[in-house]
């Protein structure tokens, strides 16, 4: 499993370090912090804020963010806004990684906020997504019907919850929080897409940007959800010699299939797919294949074991469930330029495909009530920070040469770094710890940032 993380080389020496008197917190204490060991020192705060910044809608949406404050408030440097990715994410989705971070960003407070839509925020289903609902944060199969029903029933707000406006709410809490000290912002995968929104509409004054996993440009069709696989697939057979593909393509074309007794009802290459997500899972894969071409599947049983293992390591929180509706909504809406996909054109893009994605199945034919993309899709901010864009060459769900297309664009905006983690996968504070803290912790120092950092 993931090896221990050694501690990266802090900036706690530097002559850049400031100190300020207390100010008044608008934190307090946090509902779960009692219960949760890992977030005892975390201090939380609800904020209302315009259900819609332009007025189409009444109303105000409630918007849930905690904060983990400097271990050392005599070396306090300012404050690190961590936005998660999704879309669907609640901030608890990178309260795991919080030690990674704090070694990344040594002496700066971590404030974490939750989406609207997401874990302790306003939901698009406040009934069936309640923490006291039959499935808690998620949905049970019985809520799915009174869900949508609402959704429809009220097809304004639920198109309110957008990624401009999303962009409104993040840049309106950094102003409302902001304490002395420098502010930086690092996001990850859908939370790259929503700075870089927030950089269009409503610029706040910040010191960096740290872009993890960046997504493609939005004008590029090609690497939209809705190709996920040809995306999954390419870095899966990445992964593998022409031998083992060779023999994975005849695995695939067994009859009876040997996997059907540990995995009933699964198909084989969406699984596959989903450990590439693991760099320690993923290289078990030509074994996995070679064991499995045997008729043998202790091996397969021992990974699925561990895929659990990881998947809680990420999801231990009770809000650490995605919101499902959200993301049906924003993916379908402004991520998918096929809007009239069907599952009869997933499974013909699907054939021949070694590794495959469900996310182009979960466009299909979707019944909420979408939202036309605006004005502000598809271009780039006319400013911008200083920014790390940092990424990983097998990154299966924001594809590497799209973020290198997309950085390139973003040159014309600021001073854009790129750093390449070669053999990362997605999320680096996660699966690339080490490269991940090196990194950022020396562009946030102001020192050269390395081009490349191999990954275990």
């Amino acid at each position: 499993m993931m090896k221990i993380l050694k501690a990266v080389v802090g900036i706690l020496s530097c002559s850049c370090i400031y100190s300020f008197p207390a100010l008044a917190q608008p934190f307090g204490s946090c509902a779960d912090s009692a219960v949760v060991p890992s977030l005892s020192s975390s201090t939380c705060m609800a904020a209302e804020l315009p259900f819609d910044p332009i007025g189409n809608v009444e109303g105000a949406v409630e918007l849930s963010v905690r904060q983990f404050q400097a271990p050392d408030p005599s070396q306090r440097r300012g404050q690190v806004w961590l936005i998660a990715g999704g879309p669907g994410e609640a901030g608890a989705s990178l309260y795991p990684l919080i030690p990674v971070f704090q070694r990344a960003f040594p002496g700066y407070d971590l404030i974490v906020p939750d989406h609207r839509g997401t874990g302790h925020s306003t939901r698009l289903c406040p009934e069936q997504e309640a923490a006291d609902s039959p499935a808690g944060y998620g949905l049970a199969d019985t809520e799915w019907g009174p869900c949508i029903g609402s959704l429809h029933a009220d097809a304004a707000r639920t198109r309110a919850f957008n990624i401009t406006n999303a962009a409104h709410d993040l840049s309106t809490l950094i102003n409302r929080l902001r304490e002395p000290g420098e502010v930086h912002v690092y996001g990850v995968s859908y939370g790259t897409q929503l700075v870089l929104r927030m950089m269009q509409v409503a610029p706040p004054k910040l010191d960096s940007l740290v872009l993890d996993g960046l997504v493609p440009l939005e004008s590029e069709s090609r690497w939209d959800l809705s190709h996920r696989t040809s995306v999954v697939d390419a870095v899966g057979r990445s992964t593998l010699t022409r031998f083992q593909t060779e023999r994975y393509t005849r695995l695939l074309a067994m009859d009876p299939t040997p996997w059907q007794a540990v995995l009933p009802g699964t198909d084989l290459r969406q699984f596959m797919g989903s450990l590439l997500n693991f760099p320690v899972l993923r290289d078990r894969i030509p074994a996995l294949v070679d064991s499995l071409s045997r008729g043998k599947t202790d091996l397969l049983a021992e990974i699925v074991a561990d895929l659990e293992e990881e998947h809680a390591r990420l999801t231990s929180h009770p809000q650490s469930a995605p919101s499902l509706p959200l993301v049906m909504l924003i993916s379908a809406s402004e991520n998918n330029s096929r809007r009239d996909l069907t599952a009869q054109t997933v499974a013909q893009e699907a054939e021949g495909a070694l590794f495959t994605s469900p996310i182009p199945g979960f466009l299909a034919n979707t019944l909420l009530p979408l939202y036309d993309r605006d004005e502000h899709f598809g271009k780039i901010p006319k400013g911008l920070p200083r920014t790390l864009v940092i990424h990983g060459t097998l990154d299966p769900n924001t594809p590497y040469d799209g973020a290198r297309a997309h950085a390139i664009s973003l040159a014309s905006a600021g001073d854009i770094h790129f750093s390449t983690v070669t053999r990362g996968a997605h999320l680096l504070p996660f699966v690339a710890p080490e490269c991940f803290g090196s990194v950022v912790s020396t562009f946030i120092s102001g020192g050269s940032v390395p081009k490349h950092c191999a990954s275990p």
